[in-house]
């Protein structure tokens, strides 16, 4: 700030004065810019305003160390993901180049699906290779196998077999001749089968021939009987005959299929020679030995019946890469498990011919991250159920491995568990501060595997550099999106709202997300207005449709204001009653508005008590404010007897929660009001937190809760010259008020008070001199601390007085 701080008063009333207009509101001025618009500057390359933030995500990006996976941890808005793709574009560091990853069919367990590792760019080769081999089962290999050698080759051993036959049977159908017997063939049943019968007349003759030539006795009940006896012995005869031919056939069957084998590999082993001869690794060559030996002993006898077994052998290529492909970086925006680990499709059934389990494997992106980085928010990958788990367990292992979804199916199917897949990657989280020491707390795993912290500021030094930050980061905005040219007015408005954003002592947001959005609506406000350029006015108005938007629980909280509904008063003294003040939110948004605080005390000894503890209405931090006010009382008041009183402190007609500390400041003023019988001011209202020795602490939002009581003040009776705000004198580098509330100041109509102690601020509330303690231990007569001290005295005496009754 320009100006200097009034001096501390120490209590004495009338001596604070109030602060001077270069207090209230930090100016930009736009002729320290050296250009009229943004088309005269350069936009900004990379990140600003943020080199130790991007000095560890380099070094976490270009090291090769292990668990050197990086958390970038800042608040939304300023350009966490931007940067880590602008960073990675221009460092371009060197990673290492995975090969491509495919599954096939498992031969041994159809459900535990083989993982094959391929020259990188090489994978699509391979499946195309594979796809050409598979219709050459389909259409040629059947083709193939009835070739004229093939047929050549099999008449010859159906001769051979033949002839052999012959050799063997052509002894025994001598002596059947011999003999007058021969061999014919009857049917029985749905059996065919050979028979002996006797030669009569050079004719053979069945049995029902010969029961017939009995009849007509052409044939004696002897005749027959030897005749049969003959049969008998020669049937005995031709079993043996028939076991060796059927040796015989079986060696033609044999030779037979050994042919077909024979050359189906040959064929086959043609078809593959090429693949071979180009993928030669170890796991590629087993694969295809077990293509070619399921082609040999079991599929043969399905060639030409559409070939639906030749699924089996499809390639599922799940990681493919160009040649020229640089480090992958994948963003995922939605970090399920199945987008991080990939997913395996239902599996039919796999006594189907059609069944291909290695084709429902879909792979994520952890995998296509391979070699590279991935980008996950930390928030979504807690919120999604066991993405954190994956994650973790994937860096631990090195590995992806793979599970069918969890969804129940009416009808039941195997689970398949493909061979996991070894991976090489770098994870970048994005989070906040609360999620990094979530993590860093509640998973021991988090601190091994994210060791590189690259910590986003959210503010940045109010500096020139930083002007000139917010100058070339405002120009890529303008150019990106194609908007109007912002002048320089219009940037230092925006600069301007960025310390307000940012309300800390010397310093500017780094959110340039909100500051892109007011950028967006003034520009669209110029169109509005057919303007060219961008001004100051655009940007003004910008900022004020932004909170009008979404004020509407302000406007009505001020409306009760003014109606009387909820009681405000701006103007007059009373006793035990002071305004606090108090913020909501609305989004990104804060709005500050009055509440009036009550104090009540009477003769007894429950000590100080918040309503709103006992109600239980109040949070954590407002408790231990309240707990600070009872040991800042006992200090101020260090009485030679105990405190013989009971006082209650109360948030008028609040009926929510309350939590924080900023209003305990308040409170000592009404309770020492209330003690005393003085009263304080309604024309001025009060935040500040308090220690237990009576200094005033920092508190936080302090534009909007000055704001908002200036607002009351104009709603309930306009301003009077009178009314003001007491902050902490800690909060005043952080003043950036509205334009008209430093309006009002300025010619006198409004004030706002810096105060370092409590006495300071109970003198400006009642006028009276706070007191300062003497030698003696006593304040000086006629302070308000003297009758603080005396009233509690008379508490305590009538204390006794009751006892001794």
């Amino acid at each position: 700030m320009s100006a200097s701080l009034p001096p501390s008063s120490a209590g004495v009333p009338g001596a604070l004065r109030p602060l001077d207009e270069g207090m209230l509101r930090w100016r930009c001025d736009p002729a320290q810019f050296e250009f009229e618009t943004t088309d005269e500057v350069a936009p900004a390359e990379g990140i600003v305003g943020q080199d130790v933030a991007v000095e560890a995500l380099r070094f976490g990006l270009e090291t090769t160390a292990p668990g050197q996976n990086v958390f970038v941890r800042g608040i939304t808005g300023t350009g966490r993901a931007t940067l880590v793709r602008r960073l990675l574009e221009i460092i371009r560091p060197g990673c290492p180049l995975p090969p491509d990853r495919a599954y096939v069919y498992n031969f041994a367990q159809a459900d535990r699906p083989r993982l094959l590792t391929l020259p990188r760019g090489q994978g699509e080769v391979f499946r195309r290779r594979m796809d050409a081999f598979i219709h050459f089962v389909r259409e040629e290999l059947a083709e193939g196998l009835t070739s004229d050698v093939v047929k050549t080759r099999s008449g010859d051993i159906e001769r051979q077999a033949g002839d052999d036959m012959k050799e063997v049977a052509r002894p025994f159908e001598e002596e059947l001749r011999e003999a007058g017997l021969t061999m014919i063939m009857v049917q029985v049943g749905p059996v065919s089968r050979q028979i002996i019968v006797p030669l009569i007349d050079g004719e053979p003759a069945p049995p029902e021939r010969m029961e017939s030539l009995r009849r007509e006795g052409k044939l004696s009940d002897e005749d027959i009987k030897a005749l049969g006896e003959k049969i008998r012995q020669f049937t005995k005869r031709m079993q043996g005959v028939g076991d060796v031919m059927q040796q015989i056939q079986g060696k033609r069957v044999e030779a037979l299929n050994a042919l077909i084998e024979q050359e189906a590999q040959a064929l086959l082993e043609g078809a593959l020679r090429s693949i071979r001869k180009e993928f030669d690794g170890a796991d590629v060559r087993a694969f295809l030995d077990d293509v070619v030996q399921d082609v040999l002993t079991r599929r043969l006898g399905e060639l030409g019946e559409g070939g639906g077994f030749a699924e089996r052998y499809r390639v599922n290529v799940v990681l493919k890469h160009k040649g020229d492909e640089e480090c992958p970086v994948i963003v995922e925006h939605a970090p399920s498990v199945q987008a991080l680990l990939g997913m395996i499709d239902r599996s039919l059934d796999p006594e189907d011919d059609v069944y291909a389990p290695q084709m429902m494997i879909r792979g994520g992106s952890l995998l296509r991250s391979d070699g590279g980085y991935l980008v996950v928010e930390g928030r979504d990958a807690l919120s999604e159920p066991g993405v954190w788990k994956a994650l973790i367990r994937t860096l631990r292992s090195g590995r992806i491995e793979l599970a069918p979804p969890d969804m129940p199916l009416p009808w039941q199917v195997p689970a398949l568990k493909p061979e996991p897949i070894p991976v090489n990657l770098k994870i970048i989280m994005l989070g906040d501060a609360r999620l990094y020491y979530m993590l860093d707390a509640l998973d021991p795993d988090f601190r091994d595997h994210f060791k590189v912290l690259s910590d986003f500021d959210s503010t940045l030094p109010r500096d020139a550099q930083s002007l000139g930050f917010y100058a070339s980061v405002l120009t890529s905005i303008v150019r990106q999106e194609k908007l109007p040219a912002l002048d320089r007015t219009a940037v230092a408005a925006l600069c301007e709202h960025g310390a307000r954003i940012a309300s800390e002592d010397g310093r500017m947001t780094a959110r340039f997300g909100r500051l892109a959005d007011l950028a967006r609506e003034a520009a669209y406000l110029a169109g509005k207005d057919a303007e060219p350029i961008v001004a100051a006015k655009h940007v003004t108005a910008a900022v004020r449709r932004t909170k009008k938007r979404a004020d509407l629980p302000a406007r009505r909280f001020r409306h009760l204001i003014a109606k009387g509904t909820i009681r405000v008063n701006t103007q007059g003294k009373r006793v035990g009653e002071v305004n606090g003040l108090a913020v909501m939110t609305a989004g990104a948004l804060t709005y500050g508005f009055p509440n009036r605080i009550t104090a009540t005390i009477g003769a007894g000894s429950a000590g100080t008590i918040s309503i709103e503890r006992e109600a239980e209405l109040s949070g954590a931090i407002h408790t231990k404010g309240f707990y600070i006010l009872g040991g800042l009382l006992r200090y101020l008041l260090r009485t030679e007897h105990p405190l013989a009183f009971s006082a209650s402190v109360a948030f008028e007609q609040s009926y929510g929660g309350i939590d924080g500390d900023s209003a305990s400041g308040a409170e000592m003023c009404c309770l020492i009001s209330a003690l005393t019988d003085v009263p304080l001011r309604q024309d001025l209202a009060m935040t500040g937190a308090i220690d237990q020795v009576g200094n005033i602490l920092p508190i936080g939002a302090v534009n909007e809760k000055i704001e908002g009581f200036f607002d009351a003040c104009l709603d309930c009776c306009e301003l009077t010259g009178t009314q003001g705000v007491l902050i902490p004198r800690s909060n005043v580098g952080e003043l950036m008020l509205r334009s008209d509330v430093v309006e009002a100041c300025v010619h006198e109509r409004f004030h706002i008070y810096a105060v370092d102690s409590i006495q300071e601020a109970m003198a400006l509330f009642t006028g009276r001199e706070a007191g300062v303690r003497q030698q003696d231990g006593r304040y000086q007569e006629g302070s308000l601390l003297r009758l603080a001290v005396d009233k509690a005295r008379a508490y305590w005496e009538m204390a006794i007085k009751r006892e001794s009754e």
